[in-house]
């Protein structure tokens, strides 16, 4: 179970470069009331972006639940790209925790699937009651800026797509342009079978 701990603030959010997007400028009325409209889009854009490609692209917290280790020395994080361990523990039924030193642990880069390793030869000992829990960081940057610019330009894509079809209700079903889609291509996890078909 992923749950996301922090919520981008508004600041951090491109709403003037939206704006430029749709070419409101800056003169048009109440606009407070249509930044906020405005932000929204642009949430719902970043946060499609982010489910389609397992991509943070602004820096959040995260609390990750696992009932168990996968393996014996490696567990692939579910989204991407950079992660940095706030902290781990394994938490009883009861709730007390038993909190584990995060230098025992290390964190393999990839482009699409990071991987938290143990130092020793395996993963410490769970309690069977327990849960695993681990908190960490992850995202492109803090900052826009940091965004790579082929997803910024498909957040700008999606947001506007969403604004100027937000009274379209046949468009409910999660329908995605080509160009986001074209953008978007490159950050897809990719799938391996062992299928020759496939």
């Amino acid at each position: 179970m992923l749950v996301t701990d922090t919520r981008v603030a508004t600041s951090d959010l491109p709403l003037a470069e939206f704006r430029e997007h749709l070419r409101l400028g800056t003169g048009f009325s109440e606009t407070d009331l249509q930044d906020s409209v405005l932000e929204g889009y642009l949430r719902a854009s970043i946060a499609a972006i982010q489910a389609r490609t397992g991509k943070i692209l602004l820096s959040q917290d995260f609390t990750w639940t696992l009932l168990a280790w996968p393996g014996s020395d490696c567990v692939l994080f579910p989204v991407a790209p950079s992660v940095e361990i706030l902290s781990l523990a394994a938490r009883s039924a009861d709730g007390s925790a038993q909190a584990y030193d995060p230098a025992l642990f290390r964190v393999v880069p990839d482009t699409h699937r990071p991987q938290l390793r143990a130092q020793a030869l395996s993963f410490p000992n769970v309690p069977s009651d327990a849960t695993i829990e681990i908190k960490f960081r992850c995202g492109f940057g803090p900052s826009w800026q940091e965004t790579p610019a082929d997803l910024a330009q498909a957040v700008l894509l999606l947001a506007a797509h969403y604004y100027e079809f937000r009274h379209e209700t046949a468009l409910g079903e999660g329908c995605m342009p080509f160009g986001v889609t074209a953008l978007l291509q490159a950050y897809k996890p990719l799938r391996v079978s062992l299928d020759s078909t496939s």
